[in-house]
């Protein structure tokens, strides 16, 4: 249906943080035989970023640009339509993202995000999942750190453990890293609207199929089972399992009871209390109008950290599954976690569902149903490790 279409990938939201550093790394490992191009508002500043790529490949001197505006539902249905792939950084995602889906839905196109928003995600699947099955249309959110790292985490440990048994996985996480102005509105809008959040959980849930013969759950256990390095693990309330849980209801190779646990990991218990109370106050702050716009205030869309900052940062999430009578921890590791790693996922994952022999799926995906195996690939070629460290 798309393969007639200018454009290999449309990337949407070049001018903003994240934004632009997918467009570099476009820019540098898309490779000649991807067509594509850039979409926003401002022609000029999408100039700029051109500019800026043609010293990364001179063949960037003739991308091109293309308007469009979330406001102007013919210019986001017209880069839906010229697209095979469109990728979106353009958030806070429940505030300017459903235009987008919804066009794509339509037209049969396939779309990818970076969107730690659980309700958004699950408002697209309550409006758009349907459509996008019928037209074919591949809708992948949390392609950033934001699930990838976990998503397809858990979908690696999994393939180390037997067939057909019950199977419980935990992943610990460690980050260095710093946050972006559009990353923290993101934040804001999420614990801004928890009554929000758990009406499209529910909407969702009615909707969706349930695994025949199948057991699929988030484990809520304040402590984990199982321990992984010293210091001390808190619950992390992401959008990371949710997504995890999704690909172990889409495949069977999860195992007919599976469960998930999800933890922040830290060496130093003041870390931990210091983390702890800093997701209480954010989440106090944010469900009041006058500290909501206090909050806002610490930072604009388009604000992120140096690329000095960013060299110096890293993430580790390391899993530990059983089944079976066996045992694996494993780990997915790589740099920046928030933008320069994120804009390879994410820029990485429209290349594969661009180019590489994927499975038959349609409708609201994750990463590991709609990728898995070939995405864990480039992600490895990239310079992300997925690794087993112990098996017993």
């Amino acid at each position: 249906m798309t393969a007639d279409r200018p454009y290999d990938i449309v990337l949407f939201g070049a001018t903003g943080f994240t934004g632009a550093l997918t467009a570099e790394y476009l820019a540098g490992h898309a490779g000649p035989g991807t067509r594509w191009a850039l979409a926003g508002r401002n022609r000029a500043k999408l100039a700029t970023v051109r500019d800026r790529l043609a010293g990364i490949d001179p063949a960037c001197t003739e991308l091109p640009l293309l308007h469009a505006d979330t406001a102007d539902a013919a210019s986001i249905d017209a880069i839906a339509e010229s697209a095979r792939v469109v990728i979106t950084t353009v958030g806070p995602y429940v505030k300017y993202g459903e235009p987008l889906v919804a066009a794509c839905a339509r037209a049969g196109t396939d779309y990818v995000d970076i969107t730690g928003e659980p309700t958004f995600v699950d408002r697209m699947y309550v409006r758009y999942h349907r459509q996008a099955v019928r037209s074919g249309a591949r809708i992948v959110h949390a392609c950033g750190f934001d699930s990838i790292p976990h998503d397809l985490g858990a979908y690696f440990t999994v393939q180390q453990l037997p067939e057909g048994v019950p199977l419980h996985v935990e992943g610990f996480v460690r980050v260095r890293g710093a946050a972006s102005g559009g990353t923290l509105h993101s934040a804001v809008g999420i614990f801004g609207d928890p009554a929000g959040m758990l009406r499209a959980e529910r909407e969702r849930r009615r909707l969706e199929d349930r695994p025949a013969g199948r057991r699929v759950r988030i484990s809520r256990s304040p402590v984990p089972k199982a321990r992984v390095g010293d210091g001390w693990t808190l619950p992390l309330p992401t959008i990371d399992p949710q997504i995890v849980t999704r690909s172990a209801a889409a495949l069977d190779r999860y195992g007919p009871d599976f469960s998930y646990g999800h933890y922040v990991a830290v060496k130093h218990l003041p870390s931990a209390a210091a983390l702890a109370a800093g997701f209480g106050a954010v989440t106090a702050l944010a469900a009041l109008p006058p500290t909501r716009r206090l909050l806002l205030r610490l930072g604009s869309p388009g604000e992120g950290p140096s690329r000095e900052r960013r060299e110096r940062n890293w993430f580790s999430v390391k899993f530990a599954g059983e089944g079976g009578g066996r045992r694996v921890v494993t780990e997915v590791a790589g740099g920046d976690p928030g933008y320069t790693e994120t804009a390879k996922m994410l820029a990485e994952s429209a290349l594969c569902l661009a180019h590489d022999d994927l499975p038959e799926t349609s409708g609201q995906v994750t990463t590991a149903a709609a990728m898995g195996d070939a995405l864990i690939g480039r992600l490895v070629k990239a310079g992300l490790t997925f690794r087993v460290l112990e098996s017993a």
